[in-house]
């Protein structure tokens, strides 16, 4: 199978080089295209969140697609402590697979089970399969793939308590603040960014029975619809300095692709230093923060990876289900196995009876030639003898090749029925979605 999967994620590198290769979706658009023009790649998803920045190949024969794709990334992190081969994981053939199935399910993410990241692959398969390109760079492979992946995330989430808890990175991080202040009761919080995780931050406040945040975002109109559902007040981003003047939380998550709240902004707000405490968990990637304001020592900061504590505490609920999500993964990759080997056998069969037909015709002109004395009704009867010995002939290797497909052994059944008839793997027509 010539899938591959290659990138970083949280298991493989620390925020600060992961945040250097996050793609936004114009960017991740860009990268396909120039995948599809410099490599020739045929399919490409690319997935790009806060904890991975990944893409997805089919088919992989030269590995031309994977050092393209490396190429871009080194592109994209600039100049790295280490190389860049030293961050990245890949996966091929079936653990591609398990690999997405888990992702999208929640398995493989910092908080296990978590939501967010379902919505995120269906936005990355949408993508690839809107661009203005023909082929479309999600084609009949990576389309089925993506789509049973979603379908496997929506069904582990409905069939296993994956989901209990409070373990979304949001949810986390209000967490995080009220084990630091207690009760947020009274606490003045300022959310920078007004997107998903800006809305999954409000409804984790509000839960907390947090009232007065002050949203701030670069589309004021977007800030003032969020900083509603919590009786809140709505800034524009230049005006983020006055909304630090008075805060005791900031909880940031915005799309920006370089910080917001910088050294300049933070004195701008405290001229005169800063003389309480201030909490900043900085869930963005890239952050949102200088890294440098946690030197301050009234200014306690945290990004997503020192969440990760936290985290462990919250999935002990969900850990219990894994093994049941893990079947229903392991189940659902059978399947799509089943349907990638259905792509291989259908054009063997094909050639396999083509070339049986093709003996059987100049078998039969050569008994004919020395058979003038037959009618035409006695020709027509020898021509159907011949049609039907050969379908019969060919039933029980036809039946028995698919059923070693839908078993999952068809590989080796498939090689040995090219062997026996002659096929070469070349005079195969290309895969096209038959069967």
């Amino acid at each position: 199978m010539s899938l591959a999967v290659v990138g970083v994620s949280h298991h493989t590198a620390p925020v600060e080089v992961r945040e250097r290769m996050v793609f936004g979706p114009s960017e991740a658009a860009n990268a396909l295209v120039t995948l599809r023009q410099e490599a020739e790649v045929e399919e490409a998803v690319l997935l790009s969140t806060c904890n991975r920045t990944e893409v997805y190949l089919f088919p992989n024969r030269d590995d031309r697609p994977i050092r393209s794709w490396e190429t871009l990334l080194q592109r994209k992190a600039g100049q790295l402590d280490r190389r860049l081969s030293d961050y990245l994981f890949e996966r091929r053939g079936d653990r591609v697979i398990r690999h997405l199935f888990q992702v999208s399910a929640g398995l493989d993410s910092m908080v296990t089970g978590e939501a967010e990241i379902q919505g995120q692959v269906r936005d990355a398969y949408e993508r690839a399969t809107t661009l203005p390109v023909d082929p479309p760079m999600a084609g009949p492979v990576l389309n089925r793939l993506f789509q049973m992946a979603l379908s496997v995330g929506g069904q582990v989430r409905s069939e296993t308590a994956i989901g209990e808890g409070r373990a979304s990175v949001a949810s986390v991080a209000v967490e995080l603040a009220r084990k630091i202040f207690g009760s947020l009761g009274g606490k003045r919080v300022v959310i920078l960014g007004a997107g998903q995780t800006g809305e999954l931050i409000v409804q984790a406040l509000s839960r907390e029975g947090v009232k007065g945040v002050m949203v701030v975002n670069r589309t004021y109109e977007r800030a003032v619809e969020l900083a509603r559902q919590v009786h809140g007040h709505a800034m524009e981003m230049d005006r983020l300095a006055e909304a630090l003047r008075s805060a005791d939380i900031v909880l940031s998550s915005t799309a920006a692709p370089h910080p917001v709240l910088t050294r300049p902004v933070f004195e701008d707000a405290f001229p005169r230093g800063i003389h309480r405490p201030l909490l900043v968990i900085d869930i963005a990637l890239p952050r949102d923060v200088a890294p440098d304001l946690g030197d301050e020592s009234e200014v306690f900061l945290y990004n997503v990876d020192d969440l990760r504590k936290i985290v462990d505490e919250q999935v002990q609920l969900r850990e219990g289900s894994v093994p049941e999500a893990d079947r229903i993964i392991r189940a659902q990759s059978d399947e799509f196995r089943a349907w990638y080997a259905s792509l291989e056998v259908v054009p063997v069969i094909r050639r396999m009876r083509g070339r049986a037909n093709e003996v059987r015709h100049a078998e039969l002109e050569r008994l004919l030639r020395g058979m003038d004395h037959l009618t035409e009704g006695d020709r027509v009867r020898v021509e159907e003898f011949s049609r039907r010995l050969v379908n019969k002939l060919l039933h029980d290797p036809t039946v028995r090749l698919r059923k070693g497909m839908d078993r999952g052994g068809g590989a080796d059944l498939v090689d040995a029925v090219r062997f026996l008839y002659g096929l070469e793997e070349g005079e195969l027509p290309p895969l096209d979605g038959d069967g």
